[in-house]
């Protein structure tokens, strides 16, 4: 019996691009808190004179905050796309790397939404009327808090599944992505119970680190065996 690898599959290192998209996020709650003087971005379930406060005395903040997460879900659309494609070449038919691809899509689309509405908080016109602040408000958080790590929950599962069944990534890894696959889904009851929002961090940032680990160790070929 010899070894004959797969095809290699090419695209940008997948690793690298969890890096960047990680990076970005983290900058934009960062450096937005600094710009505010530590005042971080209000909780829709907060109290409308501190929103409407917010909004109006760090507006600089909030443009930079949404331009960067805004640019994040770029890099995270190029992952979905690239790991699905990788999971395919590795010979996984499943349909784990098309809800990896859907998940992660849904999830770059919801997080540049969010980017998005909290970019138009940040223009002085819309400052004017506060109702429109706390819809658009709304809006950013369910589409950059649940929308977002829900369907990137889809993604990390979506790579945890066939990345154990196939033996593409370590067991532990694997088990560990369905685990935090699990509480990015259960953050979805936020939409319901307002205190249910502690899932959102529990459940984005150790999703994010997963996915640079993952990026990693996902092998661009597989080993075929095949008769001499």
């Amino acid at each position: 019996m010899v070894q004959q690898a797969h095809r290699a599959q090419g695209g940008p290192p997948l690793g690298v691009l969890g890096v960047v998209s990680t990076m970005l996020f983290v900058m934009g709650v960062v450096v937005s808190t600094v710009l505010a003087g530590g005042d971080t971005f209000p909780s829709p379930f907060g109290e409308e004179t501190e929103i409407l406060r917010h909004f109006r005395e760090h507006q600089d903040a909030v443009k930079v905050g949404a331009f960067l997460h805004f640019a994040s879900s770029v890099p995270l659309a190029i992952y979905a796309a690239t790991a699905s494609a990788r999971l395919h070449n590795l010979g996984v038919r499943a349909p784990g790397a098309t809800i990896a691809l859907a998940g992660g899509l849904l999830g770059s689309g919801m997080l540049a939404l969010s980017g998005l509405a909290s970019w138009v908080l940040s223009r002085p016109e819309v400052l004017a009327e506060p109702a429109l602040v706390r819809a658009l408000q709304d809006l950013a958080f369910a589409s950059g808090g649940v929308g977002n790590v829900v369907f990137m929950g889809l993604l990390v599962a979506g790579i945890a599944v066939p990345g154990w069944l196939a033996g593409l990534l370590p067991r532990p890894l694997a088990l560990l992505g369905l685990a935090i696959a699990l509480a990015a889904e259960l953050s979805t009851l936020t939409l319901l119970v307002s205190g249910a929002a502690v899932l959102l961090p529990i459940a984005r940032f150790p999703a994010l680190i997963w996915l640079i680990a993952a990026g990693f160790l996902l092998p661009r070929t597989r080993p075929k065996k095949v008769t001499a």
